[in-house]
């Protein structure tokens, strides 16, 4: 597959973390830059959490510098999201059991797979992705209601070189990307919601403060989760979902 026209390339033996790495490479750029971190030493999830990441999972993080309004430039989650549920269809060679979770995750026969971190740097985007493409974290370093995280080889039997996931993923990206920039949200938005877990379904929603349960009814024009629950239609803006 070839590698997108526009987009830098870098793979590093060894890395904190390709996001840290992208946030200190930032702003040197000269435009769109993917990292690739065979081995990470501190990996990250969301809200500080501790990401694990043995040799021969994924991680890589775009680095790119969106002119847009911050309320667009967070709907890339949606985008990145789209483009590793094509890359892995891509690599895998099937789709099965493949599925999106709001607002960032891509699931596997119902587990974890993938999980998609976006920080703001000085200006800049930068997207990181984990796969957990050869292990994944035993339940003990999971929330207790949290989806269970799964591998690719254990799901599929499968075993994808992390060189070759990074091939398709920057090129199904600049796909998305390319549609989004052009088109907006709402291809991308219809999209996602045709890969969507759990839509029709009851679930939880939890903030810091508050949790949510109802039925899933959709994604907005905003990227805002849309609960029906007992009181009221509500849109979420951020939360952690549970099933």
């Amino acid at each position: 597959m070839a590698w997108p026209e526009g987009y830098g390339r870098r793979v590093l033996a060894e890395v904190d973390s390709t996001n840290a790495e992208g946030a200190r490479i930032a702003g040197t750029l000269a435009g769109p830059e993917w990292i690739l971190g065979l081995r990470q030493t501190a990996a990250r999830g969301r809200r500080g959490r501790a990401w694990v990441n043995p040799p021969g999972n994924f991680a890589a993080s775009l680095v790119m510098r969106p002119s847009e309004a911050p309320e667009v430039v967070a709907l890339r989650s949606f985008v990145a999201s789209l483009a590793l549920y094509d890359a892995v269809s891509a690599v895998v060679g099937d789709a099965t059991g493949l599925a999106l979770k709001w607002p960032n995750d891509v699931l596997l026969h119902g587990g974890k797979l993938a999980g998609i971190l976006l920080e703001s740097v000085a200006g800049h985007l930068v997207i990181g992705i984990g796969v957990n493409l050869i292990a994944a974290p035993g339940a003990e370093l999971v929330e207790p209601e949290a989806v269970q995280p799964v591998s690719l080889l254990a799901e599929t039997g499968r075993r994808v070189a992390p060189e070759a996931l990074f091939e398709a993923l920057a090129a199904s990206y600049a796909l998305r990307e390319a549609a989004f920039v052009a088109y907006g949200f709402a291809p991308i938005r219809e999209a996602w919601l045709s890969h969507a877990a759990r839509i029709g379904e009851e679930i939880v929603a939890r903030t810091g403060s508050s949790e949510h349960r109802g039925t899933f009814e959709t994604v907005d024009e905003r990227g805002n989760l849309v609960l029906k629950t007992s009181e009221a239609r509500r849109a979420i803006a951020a939360a952690d979902v549970f099933f």
